[in-house]
């Protein structure tokens, strides 16, 4: 909790701060590069940093953070820390780390404010940042104990076994560990970073969700090709399309992601747009393995039969479950295509289980649609959860919607 004090402080500079939360976030890592270029080479995502989706993503989390530390003080909002928390696991993060961000925020909060950033204005956002920070080290601390590696040792390596092109621009591999050891427990739905070092010699890192039941021996991931010309967008992609192949090591971290299956036998919803389908195959994945014998709807949307990566692997997951049923939309679609599973996905002509758990994965606007759609149908907030590739520009926005 905030001190009475600093709750006063940030609850009345709250809406200037909010305001200016976006000017604060770009000055932030304006310095932060400056002071610390191997970061931006080496740790931040360059396309997301290049795009300013990160600035955004940074923004709302501070605002989101402080707006329930005076709102709903004493409950600590555990989702939004979670989802940052295991993002930072993924990338390595270390707590000492957390000091050099802390110096240059609070600098571009003062330099931002101005005159208004007097020395009690700073001391109460500071309590903010390590109110925020120590949560999250405290997570992360947790979970890089739970997966057996130190603090920020995420990484290891692993070889490539066998490379699949699944459609024109999406290629699978399955990868083993390259020092013989076990590969990691993981859960349907969670994800791994993969760092590769470009031509430039920066080492940047992507994640990609596994995509094989939770007990394999190896690990699968699928890999779409990013193309949006000239930019730091798709550099990971292509170099993983262009230059890794059967027999070549990759630096992969353990597994992580908050988004994972419910394994109680509930009825599900699972839909999945372009590459997101990806989590949804595991999930698939770990219900036929487990013998589940409640409903399971799986929906897909995608621009064409071409364009549909994996889409042999939904459809035997899909037969092998008691009650599951599959329902695919295309916006190109060939042959001779029912036309009202043309064009965007549209949940009107499909029954809802009730106590239904619904799981979304692809562009935010699909989820939104998606998430409106089966709010309007009755469906609780708190039982929509969804997988968000990229910064997390969706945040709560309390009422009670689930991730």
């Amino acid at each position: 909790m905030l001190s009475l004090k600093s709750a006063e402080t940030v609850r009345a500079t709250l809406p200037a701060v909010g305001e200016a939360i976006g000017t604060i976030a770009d000055l932030f890592y304006r310095k932060l590069f400056a002071a610390h270029p191997e970061l931006l080479r080496n740790l931040f995502n360059r396309a997301h940093q290049a795009a300013g989706t990160q600035r955004q993503a940074l923004a709302g989390a501070i605002a989101a953070f402080a707006t329930a530390l005076v709102e709903r003080p004493g409950v600590r909002p555990d989702t939004l820390l979670g989802r940052i928390a295991h993002k930072h696991a993924s990338l390595g993060v270390s707590a000492a780390q957390y000091p050099v961000v802390h110096r240059h925020l609070s600098a571009a909060i003062a330099e931002v404010l101005g005159d208004a950033a007097t020395e009690e204005v700073i001391a109460a956002w500071d309590e903010v940042y390590w109110l925020m920070a120590d949560s999250l080290i405290e997570t992360e601390r947790r979970l890089y104990a739970e997966r057996g590696v130190l603090a920020g040792g995420t990484w290891r390596q692993w070889e490539v076994i066998e490379r699949t092109r699944e459609t024109a621009d999406v290629v699978t591999f399955r990868i083993r560990p390259a020092d013989g050891r076990p590969a990691p427990a993981f859960r349907a739905g969670q994800y791994v970073s993969v760092r590769v070092e470009l031509a430039d010699g920066a080492r940047q890192i992507r994640q990609y969700s596994l995509t094989n039941a939770p007990d394999a021996t190896v690990r699968t991931f699928s890999v779409k090709r990013v193309d949006t010309g000239e930019g730091p967008a798709g550099e990971v992609s292509t170099h993983l399309h262009d230059h890794v192949h059967e027999g070549d090591a990759l630096t992969v971290s353990a597994p992580y992601g908050d988004i994972v299956l419910d394994t109680t036998d509930t009825p599900l919803l699972l839909a999945s747009a372009g590459i997101g389908c990806t989590p949804i195959v595991a999930m698939l994945e770990e219900l036929a393995a487990g013998g589940h014998r409640a409903p399971v709807i799986a929906v897909h949307a995608d621009r064409s039969p071409a364009d549909h990566a994996l889409r042999a692997d939904q459809e035997r997951l899909v037969t092998k479950l008691a009650q599951g049923t599959a329902h695919v939309w295309y916006e190109r679609p060939e042959g001779d295509w029912p036309a009202e599973r043309t064009g965007h996905l549209d949940l009107s002509g499909i029954g809802i289980p009730d106590g239904v758990q619904a799981y979304l994965c692809g562009p935010l606007p699909f989820m939104r649609s998606v998430r409106t759609q089966l709010l309007e149908r009755g469906v609780h907030p708190s039982a929509i959860h969804y997988e968000v590739f990229g910064p997390d520009l969706w945040l709560p926005r309390g009422d009670g919607e689930g991730h």
